[in-house]
Parts: C-alpha cells; structure tokens; sequence
C-alpha cells in the first residue's frame, strides 16, 4: 500500500492540476480527504472479508468477535509511514527493535519458513536492516511517541507481560492474558539452526560495524517524547519527490521508446 500512496498522490495531482477547471479542484475535494477516503474503503473491505481469511487459515471459533481493527506486519512499510498516514490518519506504528545480528541471521534463513530467499546475502541483510530501521527512526522523530511506538524484542520475549501492556496501553486496548498465547513460541525466528553463524568474508565490515553501532544505541537509548516538525516536512518532502518520480516514469519510458523507433528508422535506412 506504500506504493498505492504514492500513485494517489500522483492522481490527485492530475485531477486538480488546472485549478477550477479539473474536477478535484472545481469541487474543493483536498487530498488528505481523497487520501483518507480510500483508506476507509480499504479498512471495511478488510474488515469484511476477515472470516474469509480465517476461514483459509482455520483460526475462526464460535467465541470470536468482529475485530474493529486489522493489523499488517509487512516489513517494506517502514518506508512508507508518511504515506500509510495519508491513507489512514488513526493508524498507529509499532517498531520492534531487535538486535541486527539475530535479524540478520533470520533473514538469511527465511527461506526455511517461506521457500524463498529474502535477501541473496549476509551483505544485503545488513543493508536492508539499516535502511528499515532509519526510516522508523526517522518516523518516531517525526510523529512522536503517540503515532510510532517503539519496543524491544527483548521484552516480548523476557517480560511478555509488561511488555505487552506497554504496547496495548499505546493501542487503547484492553489487555488480557490471551494476549500472551502467540508469545509461548519463538517469534520471527525463520528457524534458524543454533550452530548457524553468518561468515561471508565478502561483507563490507564497516557497514556491518554501522549496524552494531546503531542496534546497540537503539537498545540503550530511550525513544524520542517530542515530535519534530521539520522531520516531519523532510518526511514529506521525500514522498513528493517519489510521487513526481514515478508520475514522470511513463512519459520518460515513452520518450525513450519514441527515440528507439527513430534510432531503428535510422539503421534501416542506413542498411
């Protein structure tokens, strides 16, 4: 949904880029209204759909409640918090912070829950750490404490109870102790050996010296009290950008189409 952001945006601009005369502008319609009109519709069409999803994974029992809320742990949207708050204004973020080390190890043996590779090398999951984790950073100094909350995979797994407190009480949900059943087994682990130790002499140290550097501040330091307002318009400013570099992808790729033709005329009539 990063990318579906991102294309709205790009819509928007089109439907009210000649003032009164296009219909977004003629009928005042802003776009954090468009914006969160389609994160209201993705929210019920979810909602909707969720005994089918339980249905398929078997998970339904007759003392489930409709859930008002929905949840996606998908990884990439780290990069994407500044446009998933666009779509759906109430959301909140959860950063698990996690020490680099075990991320990567499970990053290397992800194929052994899922059957593909996440990344080709010890390398990439170091690069792909670093480039996640700094846009939660970014993202917890942008929105504050109230927006992105972060949490320690340490206390999941040491102190279950009060951890998980912590994190409902950031929700306002109630806390119950069915909350803990998903934490009686090893989260995130991708099944990773105990004898398994990544030792790729290809790996760049100095980037893998970064990542244990950040990890471990991460791990002492305490998570920002105070939103930034220019953080927040840096945040911004990047999704725009990457809204006018995917709008101009389509007239570059036919440009560049257009120019290949003429290239190949050429030869021809060279021939």
């Amino acid at each position: 949904m990063g990318d579906f952001a991102v294309h709205i945006a790009i819509g928007y601009e089109i439907g009210a880029s000649r003032g009164d005369h296009s219909i977004l502008s003629a009928m005042n319609i802003r776009d954090d209204e468009l914006f969160a009109t389609f994160g209201r519709s993705i929210t019920n069409l979810i909602l909707h759909h969720r005994q089918d999803l339980e249905r398929k994974r078997q998970t339904t029992s007759p003392e489930s409640e409709p859930k008002r809320r929905w949840v996606d742990g998908t990884p990439e949207y780290s990069l994407h918090i500044y446009g998933l708050r666009k779509l759906f204004p109430d959301a909140r973020f959860v950063h698990i912070v996690r020490d680099v080390r075990a991320v990567v190890r499970s990053m290397l043996n992800f194929h052994r829950v899922a059957g593909t590779q996440l990344v080709p090398n010890e390398e990439k999951a170091y690069k792909y750490w670093l480039r996640t984790v700094r846009a939660c950073i970014e993202a917890e100094q942008a929105y504050g404490p109230s927006v992105v909350y972060r949490i320690r995979y340490a206390d999941l797994i040491d102190k279950p109870e009060s951890a998980m407190c912590s994190l409902l009480d950031f929700l306002d949900e109630p806390y119950t102790a069915q909350c803990l059943e998903p934490l009686g087994r090893r989260i995130n682990s991708s099944n990773v050996p105990d004898d398994f130790v990544p030792d790729d002499p290809t790996t760049d140290l100095e980037l893998v010296d970064q990542a244990t550097k950040l990890s471990a501040e991460l791990e002492a330091a305490s998570q920002s009290s105070e939103p930034s307002p220019a953080v927040a318009d840096a945040l911004q400013a990047k999704f725009q950008q990457r809204a006018q570099y995917v709008a101009a992808l389509d007239k570059t790729y036919k440009e560049t189409q257009r120019l290949i033709r003429i290239l190949e005329k050429q030869s021809r009539d060279c021939d």
